[in-house]
């Protein structure tokens, strides 16, 4: 009999699966009397990056039933750790892209620009970071190959755990990353041609265990190349945000980041100016000039025939670049900058905006 262990166990969350243990089968033998417990705990791999915080989770959760605790920690066998993954895809296939699942209810961002410099990454961590804040569920895909910088970005230097053929990214700031930053040592440069940037993609959507998002921010390459192309086949539900800075030539390269998205199916979320001015006493200080922004919502609205808003207008900030060199995201080191504030309420605008439920299930069942 061991009710209470596992009534215990059940409140032990694996911090990479975001599961209970007891769910995951990872609870082996258990022996049980009024004071004492011994727990056999069966981590996925050999020198799995979690091993610690389960460890002692385990013990504070059998503590505060028993006096006396004992817990053995193990590595599950080969049969076992099939049988999770098959447990974790579900019903569905090795190399199954979730996103494309017509009932998926995941909203998928792309967050482009024309060129790089425009600080798109650094707000698409932003984004996603203050997203999970206010409780969504979220991951993040850095999709820029060549310029990969998501990981120094958000402050993850774990690489994924690999469970049989399943990748389990590392989670920061309550974001599941994923990056080719991950398999690259000694900042080495990628040097890859359109097949293996369509291929390293797509494992990045089939071969990940992403779990249940509420939304999927994608980090694309700057300007309209292979990755852009392939990302938009692969996920064709997705929706995109234009990010550009106030000044004129930059707008109108920007204005073709959303406009490739259109022709590979994706809708225009918004647009997004960012290093809009400087703050000071004296009012903003517009270095960069003003109207990019407000001229790229426009020509994308005339081109998509749809209105496309400028969804916000961040301004430059010492204390954002300063949080990004020390690779802690603005909207958790300072959620009071000017930049932060208004990352956060373009985050709550994502969550506002309406989600296409047309042709999906809902899995409710009608009492």
């Amino acid at each position: 009999m061991s009710q209470r262990a596992l009534a215990a166990l059940a409140g032990v969350i694996d911090p990479e699966l975001r599961r209970p243990i007891t769910e995951l089968d990872m609870v082996g033998p258990i022996q049980e009397t009024e004071d004492s417990v011994s727990v056999q705990i069966k981590l996925t791999i050999v020198g799995c990056p979690a091993a610690q915080s389960i460890e002692r989770d385990v013990n504070e959760a059998l503590a505060a039933v028993f006096k006396n605790v004992e817990v053995e920690m193990s590595t599950m066998t080969n049969d076992e750790r099939k049988a999770l993954t098959l447990k974790l895809r579900g019903d569905k296939p090795p190399k199954f892209n979730p996103f494309a699942d017509k009932d998926n209810l995941t909203r998928v961002i792309f967050v482009s620009s024309g060129k790089g410099g425009v600080g798109k990454s650094t707000l698409t961590v932003n984004l996603a970071v203050a997203l999970a804040g206010l409780g969504q569920k979220v991951g993040l895909l850095d999709a820029d190959i060549f310029g990969y910088s998501v990981p120094q970005l958000i402050g993850v230097n774990q690489s994924p755990t690999q469970v049989e053929n399943l990748m389990l990214p590392p989670i920061a700031h309550d974001v599941k990353v994923i990056s080719i930053g991950f398999f690259v040592k000694d900042n080495q440069p990628v040097a890859w041609r359109g097949p293996m940037l369509h291929r390293a993609v797509e494992q990045f959507l089939t071969d990940v265990f992403w779990g249940d998002l509420d939304f999927l921010l994608v980090d694309l390459p700057p300007g309209t190349g292979d990755v852009a192309i392939s990302l938009g086949q692969l996920l064709s539900k997705a929706k995109t945000l234009v990010v550009t800075t106030p000044q004129h030539t930059a707008a109108i390269v920007a204005e073709r980041s959303g406009a490739i998205g259109l022709q590979t199916g994706q809708e225009i979320l918004g647009v997004i100016e960012n290093m809009s001015y400087l703050p000071s006493e004296n009012g903003p200080i517009e270095i960069f000039g003003s109207g990019g922004g407000d001229a790229v919502a426009a020509r994308l609205t005339e081109i998509s025939g749809k209105q496309v808003q400028l969804m916000g207008k961040i301004p430059i900030s010492q204390d954002l670049r300063i949080s990004a060199d020390n690779q802690l995201p603005i909207v958790v080191s300072d959620p009071a900058d000017p930049a932060a504030v208004e990352i956060t309420r373009i985050a709550k605008l994502l969550m506002d905006s309406p989600r296409g439920l047309a042709g999906k299930s809902l899995k409710i069942t009608p009492s």
